[in-house]
């Protein structure tokens, strides 16, 4: 079953079997050879129900394009990109369909050096390979299989300051991997520098039988908060499906939200990398780019995105990359994200400042940030339209299109944007008092419901 739909922005994903099943899965393999004239590629899955048969036939489509695939097996998405770029491959592709529930699957696909291939670098190329369907026939390349877990914590460990961990003994860190990839990589980890983690939900298990693993939501967060209290932990962290978003949560059992993480991590990174730039999406706080220039940094704001936001990296040299989704992208891992290495970095903070995280981000909370809000509309470029000619006109109104239309005063802001994944439009806001960010959270639901 083929559902044109599946081909998305920045990946390919939908619902198993019905909208993608093994025939689609096979010729994605052939068009991926076709499309990027790969002789050897790397081949990953997580624990979806549905990955060891839509694995197996991606890896069919791609020996019998004539390249070699390299099977590293039930994986992270951090492991596929590292197994890419640190062994020189040509491209490569992760079976996941990331935090979606378990009917869903999908493929995010890489060129060489973990570059993303979205819709507008080649995924639009590969869905018409896949329509045709006619592929010519060549010699079968090989089927390897391997482990690169050694290699991939080895990696890892050679990222951080050995010096700063001297006291790692004393750290105690509750992990909610939400029964997706990452406690295989986190444990070792941990284990190697001598971190207590409790871990929970960590067996792999694609139906999700505990929560979604999505570290956006708050009511997936619950248990994490509850034990991180009942253990005294120094901090809790929840892992997404595939392992390559992570959430986290203080030791009073408070959410830390992804701009704040942001720049706790920027100012950390700008200590070995002084004046170096850093990308900060535009629905982050003011806080986040008032915090990089202070720590002698260059803070960018940009595009929403992982594709756009990872372009934008390699382009400007940045050094580090910051999501309100809670993804983190570092120069030093190739140039795309690693929850792995974002945990490490705070913990990093935690021991070097001698200062729980709660009093690490307290100065950073000096704004008042509404929660992404989502609408159902079906003119979404309408509505934007209707919303900057009520605001847009107003006296001292900054208006911005780099991504959908962001409205800034001197006491408050807003970004209203289309989804680039799904049919919503997204409203984010905030302001310099509750009060004030309260009145114009209800102003603005009142507008666009309107």
């Amino acid at each position: 079953m083929y559902d044109p739909k599946i081909f998305k922005t920045y990946d390919i994903r939908g619902i198993y079997p019905d909208q993608l099943d093994e025939d689609v899965a096979y010729k994605v393999g052939r068009a991926v050879v076709e499309f990027l004239k790969a002789d050897t590629l790397i081949l990953g899955r997580d624990m979806r129900l549905s990955g060891e048969k839509l694995s197996g036939a991606l890896a069919q489509g791609i020996v019998d394009g004539g390249a070699d695939v390299i099977d590293i097996g039930m994986v992270s998405t951090p492991l596929v990109y590292f197994a890419i770029a640190d062994y020189g491959h040509e491209g490569g592709i992760m079976v996941s369909a990331s935090h979606n529930p378990p009917k869903y699957n999908g493929f995010k696909i890489c060129r060489e050096r973990a570059i993303p291939i979205s819709g507008e670098t080649g995924l639009l190329e590969i869905k018409h390979l896949v329509e045709k369907g006619k592929f010519e026939k060549k010699p079968s390349g090989q089927l390897i299989r391997t482990d690169v877990l050694d290699d991939y914590v080895n990696k890892i460990l050679s990222l951080i300051d050995k010096k700063r961990w001297k006291d790692a003994k004393r750290l105690k860190i509750v992990a909610d991997f939400g029964n997706g990839m990452g406690a295989k990589t986190l444990s070792n980890i941990f284990n190697t520098l001598g971190v207590k983690m409790l871990a929970i939900y960590s067996e792999p298990d694609g139906s999700f039988p505990n929560h979604e693993p999505n570290p956006l939501k708050e009511e997936n967060l619950k248990t994490l908060k509850k034990l991180v209290l009942k253990e005294k932990a120094d901090f809790g962290v929840a892992l997404d499906g595939d392992a390559d978003r992570v959430g986290f949560v203080d030791e009073k059992g408070e959410t830390v939200t992804g701009d704040i993480i942001t720049a706790l991590l920027s100012k950390e990174i700008l200590k070995d990398n002084p004046g170096a730039k850093i990308i900060y999406d535009l629905r982050s706080s003011w806080a986040t780019a008032e915090e990089i220039q202070k720590a002698g940094g260059i803070p960018i704001e940009y595009k929403v995105g992982h594709a756009l936001i990872k372009e934008k990296m390699r382009k400007e040299g940045a050094v580090f990359a910051g999501e309100l989704s809670m993804h983190f992208y570092f120069r030093d891992f190739y140039g795309v994200e690693n929850s792995d290495l974002a945990i490490l970095k705070i913990a990093e903070l935690v021991l070097a400042e001698k200062k729980p995280l709660s009093e690490l981000g307290r100065p950073i909370k000096r704004y008042f940030h509404a929660e992404e809000i989502n609408f159902e509309i079906e003119d979404k470029e309408g509505k934007i339209k209707e919303i900057e000619e009520k605001y847009g006109a107003l006296q001292n109104a900054k208006v911005s299109h780099l991504d959908g239309l962001k409205v800034e005063f001197s006491d408050w802001w807003f970004s209203l944007r289309a989804s680039n994944t799904e049919p919503l439009l997204r409203l984010t806001l905030e302001a310099k008092t509750k009060e004030l960010m309260e009145e114009k959270k209800k102003e603005m639901i009142s507008l666009i419901q309107g």
